[in-house]
């Protein structure tokens, strides 16, 4: 099939290319001699601060855009409250699961990944879930999404991810060989995509999808005992998702349709709501578990690791104005409470630092102060002073130097009382996870065991319509990798390219 310019700009940049590829620098000039792994105390330990090559290239990304955000810019909002049903304390010693039927202020955001703030809500794209809890021991941010893993599992590849799915640098559309051919050199990519393709990459509006932490924490109970854990919020209002003439139909005609649908429910008083589960796993279990249990491109099988209710999200109220409350709003994966930690996940720890950094770029220094942002519920008070847009009392006239002998703020010993002590053993070293964990084994199980006959064919289709207008090359690298998660996969996904090239694609 013929291909305009646009399409061919990266074949054309490759082939007109005079001198072979040049090496790999920072921003200094120095050569980087792995490009794709960060700096981690073992396989799977935490990572290191002096990790310059990472945190660099992080704080490069999140200044990329001015002002929105860099990811899930186009979004929607709003707010209620999580009631907890169901006596945790036995695994959490957090506050806000300190009593039944105990309710806790929250701000839901939800959005597309990938798109700008003026595109449309009825994409195929990954939708955010992102949950803020103004706990009266502070925020507690829980950044999750509609799809219960992720595309990479190492964060040192997230921003080529992300630019994989953006705009091409000389072209500024969107680029199918960008896309693919990041997704198909990293295989890692593929229990995502599969989802994505599948029914769930186009949910009805944002008040019938799931959420998902994705990421593994850590909670602490009051003995400080530590256990491994997931988030789940499960819709009330039963899945539902768009497809096919529907999905056009809204492309061509709404393109703010989520928003909209969430906006008029709550108006209506139709409160949408989500019943939160938890997975939990004993560390024993992480040790000895088959799987690296800390890998964000894999779920934790429900057989296995069955879900715990634990209470309910309700939204019964929207925004008075859209950006005081809604585009100013600030998540982090750092902003955690006593009794709730990070786990070794690599992304989830990228995150920690990325998030926030992002936040100062583009609210400002002092981002918490702005009232949606603002922990209420609890007196701020710490040793960060001054800055711009500083609009509370900065203080005052206490001391801004720890220690002091002047009245100034004190540790807290509760919140040390559920600090954990883990141990961390490694050699320090950049370690490539492509080949070194298993790609293809949950993409496997979803195609063989979740899927029926018809969602396996939606499936290929939707794979085959986007991935037909690549590169030739790359449209077999894809059909090797799928035929990796199953034979059947490959075969149905050559058969659908070969009917795209010809014009005879159809779903039926």
């Amino acid at each position: 099939m013929s291909r305009d310019r646009a399409a061919n700009q990266l074949t054309d940049y490759k082939t007109d290319s005079k001198t072979p590829p040049g090496v790999i620098t920072t921003a200094s000039g120095t050569p980087v001699a792995v490009a794709d792994a960060t700096l981690s105390v073992g396989p799977r330990g935490p990572l290191l601060l002096q990790d310059f090559q990472y945190t660099t290239a992080i704080q490069h990304f999140n200044r990329e855009r001015i002002p929105e955000r860099v990811v899930s810019a186009k979004g929607a909002g709003a707010f209620g409250y999580f009631e907890l049903t169901h006596d945790i304390s036995k695994y959490c010693a957090a506050s806000i699961f300190a009593k039944v039927k105990k309710r806790t202020p929250i701000c839901c955001r939800f959005s597309t990944f990938m798109s700008e703030k003026g595109s449309a809500d009825t994409v195929r794209d990954l939708r955010g879930f992102a949950v803020k809890f103004y706990t009266e021991q502070g925020i507690w941010d829980v950044v999750g999404q509609n799809l219960p893993v992720f595309f990479i599992r190492d964060p040192m590849s997230f921003p080529s991810f992300v630019h994989s799915q953006k705009r091409n640098p000389q072209t500024h559309l969107r680029d199918v060989d960008m896309f693919w051919d990041f997704a198909t050199l990293r295989p890692e990519t593929l229990h995502a995509l599969c989802l994505m393709f599948g029914d769930r990459g186009c949910p009805d509006g944002y008040r019938r999808m799931h959420g998902y932490g994705v990421h593994a924490y850590k909670m602490i109970n009051a003995q400080g005992e530590p256990i491994f854990c997931k988030f789940h919020f499960r819709t009330d209002q039963g899945i539902q998702n768009i497809e096919g003439a529907q999905m056009t139909e809204l492309l061509a005609n709404d393109l703010d349709y989520a928003a909209r649908d969430l906006y008029n429910s709550i108006k209506n008083a139709n409160y949408p709501s989500w019943t939160m589960f938890l997975q939990l796993m004993t560390f024993d279990q992480a040790k000895k578990f088959k799987y690296n249990p800390f890998d964000a491109t894999k779920i934790w099988c429900l057989t296995d690791f069955p879900l715990m209710q634990v209470g309910k999200l309700v939204l019964d109220r929207n925004a008075t104005n859209y950006f005081a409350e809604i585009e100013q709003l600030a998540f982090s994966p750092a902003n955690m409470i006593p009794g709730i930690e990070p786990s070794p996940d690599k992304i989830l720890q990228g995150r920690l630092f990325a998030y926030a950094d992002a936040q100062r770029h583009r609210l400002g220094a002092n981002y918490n102060q702005i009232p949606i942002n603002c922990p209420y519920r609890i007196s701020v008070q710490h040793y960060e002073r001054d800055g711009p847009m500083t609009v509370n009392n900065n203080m005052g006239e206490a001391p801004n130097y720890y220690p002091n002998s002047f009245g100034g703020p004190k540790t807290c010993e509760h919140a040390k009382a559920l600090q954990t002590c883990s141990s961390v053993v490694g050699d320090v070293y950049r370690y490539d996870s492509v080949d070194s964990e298993n790609n293809y084994g949950q993409a496997t199980d979803f195609w063989v065991c979740v899927l029926d006959e018809c969602a396996r064919k939606r499936l290929v289709y939707n794979i085959a319509a986007h991935l037909s207008g690549a590169s030739s090359f790359i449209q077999e690298r894809a059909v090797r990798n799928f035929t990796m998660i199953h034979v059947d996969f490959g075969r149905l996904l050559k058969e659908a390219l070969d009917m795209a090239q010809v014009g005879t694609l159809c779903l039926g």
